[in-house]
């Protein structure tokens, strides 16, 4: 058995053992019939598993997909899910930023000052985001979801897109560089422009996050590509360091409220980090536009039965 292989079962022995040390601390599970607490979180550890796995083949983030399903299909109170959902963003970015950063395809110079901006405002949205009413978030986070499938539906991204002059402010900071393009076997130069805009838009992003617990990705990722002209691959690597560092923050925050449940977020984590190592491996065999539609189908419906269920309907 490699090194690798043992290192990985070693963490999911240590994960699953402090799901147990924590067998007490149960507040945040509602009452839910006969079920004990290891069977709802065994339940969620192999949801969150297929989660994972959906969001690698579809090319979303784990968490985009864990907050609004998990909050209609589990009996858990939405301050602990969305606690749970900003853990499973950030373990998920910070599983993938190394590899990234050795292929030069994450910028540090473009990541930085938009974290800066992004983190800042996080904070800020995970405060008004447990201090709002419960009802208020689900109609709220129903919107979201809702125009993130829009979103999906629209945008494609762009990897060719021409190289155009740099903006005062990301000349000034020497956001540009190099990267090596496996598939067309060649370095692609890029810059970006726009970038005041873009600081804007990245701090709406941030708070947004903060305040629903959901990975940024869906938001990032366009706004690199076709707000400030970054590359596809760029901004989607790129993207995952701007999350690591914007749900940080933003976990400070819940874990400082005991909002950070560990009986919902270690096999939620746990299994999210699973599922996306069997997705990436299944992706060449995979219909990605197939995944695509299941993940956008699966995402209406949570994002309607948020709206609903806020709305007192459900």
């Amino acid at each position: 058995m490699s090194s690798a292989r043992k290192t990985r079962i070693l963490a999911v022995i240590l994960l699953l053992s402090a799901v147990l040390a924590h067998a007490a601390d149960t507040d945040g599970i509602a009452h839910a019939g006969a079920m004990p607490w290891w069977g709802w979180a065994i339940v969620l550890f192999f949801f969150s598993l297929v989660l994972g796995i959906v969001a690698a083949l579809g090319g979303v983030g784990g968490g985009v997909l864990f907050v609004p399903i998990v909050s209609a299909l589990f009996p858990f109170h939405l301050d602990y899910v969305r606690g749970a959902g900003l853990m499973v963003a950030l373990f998920g970015a910070l599983s993938a930023a190394p590899t990234f950063l050795k292929k030069r395809l994450a910028s540090l110079r473009l990541a930085i000052p938009l974290s800066l901006v992004g983190s800042i405002a996080s904070i800020a949205g995970a405060m008004v985001g447990l201090a709002l009413p419960v009802y208020i978030v689900e109609i709220a986070l129903g919107v979201v979801v809702v125009s993130v499938v829009a979103l999906m539906l629209r945008s494609r991204g762009d990897e060719s897109r021409p190289l155009r002059s740099p903006d005062a402010l990301s000349s000034a900071l020497a956001i540009q560089g190099v990267y090596y393009d496996e598939r067309h076997g060649g370095e692609v130069d890029w810059n970006v422009h726009r970038f005041a805009v873009g600081l804007l838009a990245f701090a709406g992003i941030g708070f947004l996050g903060g305040v629903f617990g959901i990975g940024a990705g869906w938001a990032n990722v366009p706004a690199l590509n076709l707000m400030l002209g970054a590359p596809l691959k760029i901004s989607v690597a790129t993207s995952g360091l701007v999350i690591s560092i914007n749900g940080t923050a933003a976990g400070w925050i819940y874990l400082n409220r005991q909002a950070v449940l560990p009986v919902i977020a270690v096999p939620s984590v746990a299994g999210i980090m699973i599922g996306t190592r069997v997705g990436a491996a299944m992706l060449g065999k995979a219909r990605p536009e197939a995944i695509r539609w299941l993940v956008i189908v699966v995402l209406l419906l949570a994002g309607l039965r948020s709206i609903l269920s806020g709305s007192g309907v459900m």
